[in-house]
């Protein structure tokens, strides 16, 4: 057979692929269920599952620069930008010049930020507890590692870093 039989043999096949065996076409999947059943959970409040994610990190860690948010939430810091800009137009949190860096802006909550993510945490685990209810719990521990594992060993190639 010669190289250029082989790659018809490859492409052909290839146009044959079951994505049931593609673990990329799975994590979509769960991507989409877990965003279905956020926005099924906290719709009414009107709060997306990354401005979540924002608040909940700059409630964690009141005073975060830009930077360091952006890497936390697994995201860039010009997207991060737009949702810090969406939650202090919405009263959540507050922006201010670095004291140590006067090109850097600190993000600290508002009280209106503290009390809507106090709102919002019950509906989010919620719609963790049902992304994860037809695992049992010894495969929802091993479901969570396996998601670490593979986010952790492609750092890399996301905004997210490696935790230690």
């Amino acid at each position: 057979m010669t190289t250029d039989s082989r790659d018809e043999t490859n492409a052909a096949s290839a146009m044959h692929l079951n994505l049931q065996n593609l673990p990329g076409h799975y994590a979509r999947r769960i991507h989409q269920l877990a965003v279905a059943l956020y926005t099924q959970e906290v719709a009414k409040l009107n709060i997306t599952p990354l401005q979540y994610s924002t608040l909940q990190t700059i409630c964690n860690q009141p005073g975060i620069d830009q930077k360091t948010l952006a890497s936390t939430v697994g995201s860039d810091t010009a997207t991060i930008g737009g949702v810090i800009d969406r939650l202090e137009a919405r009263g959540l949190v507050v922006r201010n010049v670095a004291p140590h860096d006067r090109r850097a802006r600190q993000i600290t909550p508002t009280a209106e930020g503290l009390k809507t993510l106090a709102e919002v945490i019950p509906y989010m685990l919620e719609s963790q507890r049902r992304l994860l209810a037809p695992l049992s719990p010894k495969d929802r521990k091993e479901f969570m590692r396996i998601m670490k594992a593979l986010v952790d060993s492609n750092a890399e190639l996301s905004n997210r870093p490696a935790k230690e």
